[in-house]
């Protein structure tokens, strides 16, 4: 797009002059460029595809149906069935838990999203095909970067030689072609595949969802919730968070069918997408179908519907009550595509996942947001990347259990590909493993995984059945190592200096996995230390950890 190069020239300018203004004038230039660029047509009514199934079977002799929920940003304490949580409450993602299975320890691919998503959608690791880093528009982190250097913390400023080492757009970062998704893995089956939302794995050369095995993609083409002048519309800023005043600056409120032109959405958007969501269930209740809905609640920028945030006038911090109503939207949108499939006769031969691409954000200013879990999305502690992860499907699942060994993004691919039959590629390594042979009791000889491992350039991690090693390594600084027992403490004592053959271990293991994966196909442009127990409204101690993350 046009305005991505603008915004990059916007910020060599800034970059250039010196640091005077530094945030302000860059945050205007992106805006200026934003909104002289970007064009949303009116609201477009998507028609849905519809068919019947080509054999001519019952929705019970079907293969199951396949609907991937996935939230954004999803903090562990957010969902009321992980403790008691007088703000937030999900009695509709409770209700699917009750009625499915619980994985305990359930792991996001990376503490941020699109490396998740990548895991989600293949079956494997981003770094096995060079997707280590989030893609982020031109200027993105140096802004971030920029921003964040007035506080009083550890910072490496921005990579700008990196950067420009890149000849990938914005558009370009994504998903190779090569790759195999679960879309096309089902498509194979004769199922019909639907993206509703978020997508955030490349949009040029192949790269976007309706290229990439679905045969129908409804996209999040920017990021606002509504229009900024909608007096339905509550938001909260955070002047504290650089993150949010450069989304502020750059997001718009628009959509997109099927790589067509943009368009102003009807209404609230995560309510709209459970709106297209039901569409779906019903435009294909006589034919199997795979439905990806990738919500981008509760991410911000923190806007909620006036009705869910007048709902909640108990709660008196006004972002903490925005907050809460985006997740009241994105919950009752999970009991609504539920009801659907009851409504349509589909709810016992439907395999339904949710889960979210990585932990709450420090960045929102709420500090009880991943509890009882250290960290934050942007960090590879528990609370970044420790989720939400749960299965229903009726047909075969057990209900209202729990599965306690750690699972990982990627293995949700490979259970949904044995659902429908279908054979996993051969000609590449898929690290998923089919779940359901584990939680069904037919496999009782061994966990899905001996290790799980992370990567964001400064920030890797890796563990087993129970310990985890920590590493912080940015270039130029020197190496921080933390040891865990999950089993005992947690991530509150580290054990580093009393079980160095443990260390040993986990760093031999992270090695091996660190020399089987390609390079990033693009490169990181700042690596900054993040507070690991402060949330970003709160001022850092001297005595407080911090945690290096690259991208």
């Amino acid at each position: 797009m046009k305005w991505v190069t603008r915004i990059a020239v916007v910020l060599v300018v800034v970059l250039a002059g010196g640091w005077i203004f530094r945030a302000e004038l860059a945050l205007f230039g992106v805006k200026q460029m934003l909104t002289s660029q970007v064009e949303i047509v009116p609201t477009q009514e998507v028609i849905w595809s519809t068919g019947v199934d080509p054999q001519g079977r019952s929705a019970q002799d079907r293969p199951p149906n396949i609907v991937l929920i996935l939230a954004d940003d999803l903090g562990w304490n957010d969902l009321s069935m992980n403790g008691p949580n007088a703000t937030t409450q999900t009695p509709n993602i409770d209700a699917l838990a009750a009625e499915g299975l619980t994985f305990a320890q359930g792991y996001a691919a990376n503490g941020t999203c699109a490396p998740s998503r990548a895991a989600l959608m293949t079956g494997r690791y981003g770094t096995r095909f060079g997707f280590e880093f989030t893609p982020t528009p031109t200027g993105f982190m140096p802004i971030v970067g920029l921003v964040s250097n007035t506080i009083d913390r550890p910072f490496q400023p921005p990579n700008l030689s990196n950067s420009e080492t890149s000849d990938l757009s914005f558009q370009e970062m994504g998903m190779p072609p090569s790759e195999i998704t679960l879309a096309e893995v089902l498509a194979e089956q004769g199922y019909h595949t639907v993206h509703i939302g978020k997508w955030h794995l490349g949009q040029a050369g192949g790269m976007a969802a309706h290229d990439q095995g679905f045969a129908e993609s409804l996209l999040m083409a920017s990021g606002l919730y509504g229009r900024l002048d909608d007096a339905n519309v509550v938001q909260a800023r955070q002047d504290f968070d650089p993150i949010d005043r450069f989304l502020w600056a750059a997001l718009n409120f628009a959509a997109s069918y099927n790589g067509g032109p943009l368009f102003e959405p009807p209404k609230y958007l995560t309510d709209y997408y459970t709106d297209e969501a039901v569409k779906v269930i019903e435009a294909n209740k006589d034919r199997p179908f795979f439905l990806y809905l990738a919500h981008w609640a509760p991410h911000t920028p923190l806007q909620a519907s006036r009705e869910d945030y007048e709902a909640l006038s108990d709660i008196e911090l006004h972002r903490e009550r925005v907050y809460a109503a985006m997740i009241r939207s994105l919950d009752r949108g999970v009991g609504r595509v539920m009801q659907a499939l009851k409504d349509n006769g589909l709810d016992e031969n439907t395999l339904v996942m949710f889960t979210s691409d990585n932990g709450g954000a420090g960045y929102i200013g709420l500090p009880d947001v991943n509890e009882p879990y250290r960290g934050w999305k942007i960090t590879l502690f528990e609370g970044g990347i420790r989720v939400p992860f749960l299965a229903r499907w009726p047909a075969r699942l057990p209900a209202g259990a729990t599965f306690d060994a750690p699972v990982h993004h990627f293995d949700m691919y490979a259970t949904a590909a044995a659902a429908a039959g279908a054979g996993l590629p051969a000609d590449r390594t898929i690290d998923g493993k089919d779940l359901t042979p584990f939680v069904t009791g037919v496999d009782t000889t061994q966990a899905p995984h001996n290790y799980l491992f992370f990567r964001s350039g400064a920030a890797q991690a890796v563990r087993d059945a129970r310990w985890k090693l920590m590493v912080s390594a940015p270039d130029g600084q020197p190496r921080k190592e933390w040891l865990f027992d999950l089993n005992a403490e947690g991530e509150w004592r580290d054990l580093l200096a009393q079980r160095p053959e443990v260390a040993e271990r986990l760093r031999q293991a992270l090695a091996k996995h660190n020399s089987e994966q390609m390079p990033s196909r693009w490169p990181w442009t700042s690596t900054t230390a993040y507070n690991v127990d402060r949330d970003l409204s709160q001022p850092d101690q001297a005595d407080d950890e911090f945690a290096y993350w690259s991208n």
